[in-house]
C-alpha cells in the first residue's frame, strides 16, 4: 500500500519560530502605529457629515460653464503632449548613457544617477518646486511631467538596451563603425518597438498626472477642479471629475488598441 504525498510550497521563512516571531512583530508594529497616530476621531466622525454635504451639493453635475471646462481640459492635453515629447527626446540619450553594456562606468553612473534623481520625488512635490520657480500655469506642469517622463522612460529604455542582441553591435564595430553609427543602425532598431510603446503609455500616464499636478497650481484641468472646490461649486467639480474620468477611459482604450496593433 502506497501513501500519496501532496506537494506544498515551502514557506518563505523555513524556521517556524522565526516565522511566527516575524508575524507577531508585524502585528505589534501595526497595532502600535494605529494606537500612536494622532488621529482626531471626533473630527473624523464629523467628516461624514461634511462628506454628505459635499455629495448632496454635487448632484446633479453642472455643465453650464462648459467653456471653462473645455479650456482646462485642452490645456491638460497640451501639457501632456508637450511633456511626453520632451521627455522622450531627453530619455533616449539618457538611456544610452545608463546602459551598462555600451557606456563606460563614469557615464553609466551619471546616467543612472540622473533618472534615479528624477524618480525620487512624487510629481506633486516636483510641481510645487516648479510653481515656486516659474510661477503658476502650464509651464510648471509641462516641466514637472517632463521630469516624471524621464524618470520612467529612461529607466525602462536603458534596461531594454542592456537586453539587446550584442552581436549586431560587435558586427558594426568590427567594420570600424563609429559609436553614433552603431547606435543608430545596430541598437536603435532593436529598441524602437519598446520606445514607441513607452511613448504611448507615458502620454496616457501624463494625461492622468496633469490633472493631479494642476491642483497645486501647475495648470490644466486640475487647477480648474481646485478652483471649483475652493468656491464650493461641488456640482461643477463633479462635472470636471466626470470629464477627467471619461478622458482617461478613452485614452486607455486608444492606447490599448495601438499597443495591440504593434504586437
Amino acid at each position: 500500500m502506497t501513501t500519496q504525498t501532496v506537494w506544498r510550497k515551502p514557506p518563505f521563512i523555513k524556521s517556524p519560530i522565526v516565522r511566527w516571531a516575524f508575524y507577531i512583530a508585524v502585528a505589534a508594529y501595526v497595532i502600535g502605529t494605529i494606537a500612536t497616530l494622532p488621529i482626531d476621531w471626533e473630527r473624523t466622525a464629523q467628516g461624514l457629515t461634511r462628506a454628505q454635504r459635499i455629495f448632496s451639493g454635487a448632484f446633479p453635475p453642472s455643465f453650464e460653464r462648459s467653456g471653462l471646462l473645455i479650456s482646462g481640459f485642452m490645456e491638460s492635453l497640451k501639457i501632456a503632449i508637450l511633456a511626453t515629447t520632451l521627455g522622450m527626446i531627453l530619455s533616449v540619450p539618457l538611456a544610452f548613457m545608463a546602459a551598462r553594456n555600451i557606456s563606460p562606468k563614469p557615464v553609466y553612473l551619471l546616467g543612472r544617477g540622473t533618472f534615479i534623481l528624477a524618480r525620487s520625488f512624487h510629481p506633486v512635490i516636483v510641481a510645487i518646486i516648479f510653481v515656486k520657480a516659474v510661477g503658476f500655469g502650464p509651464l510648471a506642469g509641462a516641466l514637472t511631467l517632463t521630469v516624471y517622463s524621464i524618470g520612467f522612460v529612461a529607466k525602462l529604455l536603458a534596461e531594454r538596451i542592456e537586453e539587446i542582441d550584442f552581436g549586431q553591435v560587435e558586427a558594426m564595430r568590427s567594420v570600424g563603425a563609429s559609436f553614433f553609427s552603431t547606435m543608430i543602425y545596430a541598437i536603435l532598431p532593436q529598441i524602437m518597438p519598446r520606445l514607441v510603446g513607452l511613448g504611448i503609455y507615458q502620454l496616457d500616464s501624463n494625461l492622468r498626472a496633469s490633472a493631479v499636478v494642476g491642483i497645486v497650481g501647475a495648470g490644466g484641468i486640475g487647477a480648474t477642479l481646485a478652483n471649483a472646490f475652493g468656491r464650493y461649486d461641488y456640482d461643477f467639480a463633479l462635472a470636471i471629475t466626470m470629464v477627467i474620468v471619461g478622458a482617461i477611459l478613452i485614452s486607455e482604450a486608444v492606447s490599448g488598441m495601438i499597443r495591440k496593433r504593434m504586437t
